[in-house]
């Protein structure tokens, strides 16, 4: 729920900042990527993915889902083998 919670205001946050040009462009920093990058960096993930698309780089979007996937399940699978050594 944190991270799909998080993609959610992440999008909602960066949308509003973008579109109303009285707030200042530091805030669509601080806000979606300090406040909600700490609540879950899942939504920074996928924000950053779909900007990737938006910008008509789908190959980009597709590769940072794949090896971000991949990554973090060797990652997952190394962890678990380190701990099995140990213990």
């Amino acid at each position: 729920m944190i991270n799909i919670s998080g993609s959610f205001l992440i999008g909602f946050i960066l949308t509003l900042l973008t579109e109303r040009t009285q707030w200042s462009p530091n805030l669509r920093y601080l806000v979606p990527v300090g406040f909600i990058g700490a609540y879950t960096t899942f939504s920074t993930f996928e924000y950053e993915t779909l900007r990737n698309f938006q910008d008509g780089q789908a190959s980009v979007g597709f590769l940072n889902l794949g090896l971000s996937v991949a990554a973090g399940f060797i990652a997952v699978w190394c962890g678990v083998m380190a701990g099995r050594a140990v213990a």
